[in-house]
């Protein structure tokens, strides 16, 4: 079994002032809150439990919002976040959630979409041993951490937001780990900027050569929602391929009803709740 976290803390310093009232995971990307595309990128993966963590202040509105998770078919759990002090700390504050199971990381400011996106989760979820990371093509490499692979394939190096970067290929917020993960997480050591890096995990098992990189080509379409410029960008493009597939993109109701962890009654129930177009295309589903 894989347990899926979504790490909706942080303060969004990068979205202020909007997100001095609201968690940036609440702000809205075109017809859904953000929250919506990591969580549902975990049930793409066939993943039923769900940890969210996020700060004591943002908790009570995610709790509003998603509930326990039974309207999905899914079980979700909620955790705080006192302090942001790097990614790796979700291992820490999730031990008992995670509790000897493998887990899959995902960044509550992360969306994914591809046609493939399925078929690549499912392989990835199958893997017991070691970590998976997802790598991405960008232009500018320096913002975050920077994956270099050999010729076959194999991951060299990790560097968080390096100066001079190694490649172009940065490791995007999507991370599947065995159950060593908790104790690797505990044995890190906080950074210059004081924070428990991902990449420091990473790199033990790097180190173990029990690193697996999934690379994502530039087809695919991954954003990082938390500037002003990729807020707007992520709602443009959902908006562009929702209206042009008739379909929609981060939409937890329709996911949990093809997978049948909800039947067409629920799903008929659900879709009446929402008295909008999103309601009406829950319901053209069912026919």
């Amino acid at each position: 079994m894989t347990k899926g976290i979504i790490l909706a803390g942080g303060s969004g310093t990068r979205l202020n002032p909007i997100t001095q009232v609201v968690s940036k995971q609440l702000l809205p990307v075109f017809d859904k809150p953000m929250i919506y595309y990591p969580l549902t990128t975990l049930m793409t993966a066939g993943i039923k439990e769900v940890l969210i963590i996020s700060t004591p202040h943002d908790m009570p509105r995610f709790k509003q919002l998603l509930g326990d998770g039974h309207q999905w078919g899914i079980s979700i759990e909620y955790s705080t976040q006192n302090k942001p002090d790097g990614i790796a700390q979700a291992f820490l504050i999730g031990e008992k959630f995670i509790n000897n199971q493998n887990s899959c990381l995902i960044l509550g400011d992360n969306l994914f979409y591809g046609s493939n996106l399925e078929e690549y989760l499912k392989k990835t979820k199958m893997r017991n041993n070691g970590a998976t990371i997802f790598s991405y093509p960008v232009n500018n490499p320096t913002r975050y951490g920077v994956v270099q692979c050999d010729r076959l394939g194999k991951p060299i190096s990790i560097e968080e937001k390096p100066k001079i970067p190694k490649s172009n290929n940065i490791v995007t917020g999507l991370y599947f780990f065995d159950n060593n993960v908790i104790e690797v997480a505990k044995s890190i050591k906080p950074s210059l900027r004081n924070e428990l890096e991902i990449s420091s995990v990473n790199e033990i098992y790097l180190n173990q050569q029990n690193l697996h990189v999934e690379k994502f080509n530039e087809d695919f379409i991954w954003l990082d929602m938390g500037t002003h410029d990729s807020l707007l960008e992520a709602g443009q493009i959902v908006k562009k391929i929702e209206t042009s597939t008739n379909s929609k993109i981060g939409c937890p109701e329709e996911i949990a009803w093809r997978k049948k962890w909800i039947n067409s009654m629920q799903l008929e129930g659900l879709a009446y709740e929402l008295k909008n177009d999103y309601g009406e295309y829950l319901k053209k589903l069912l026919t």
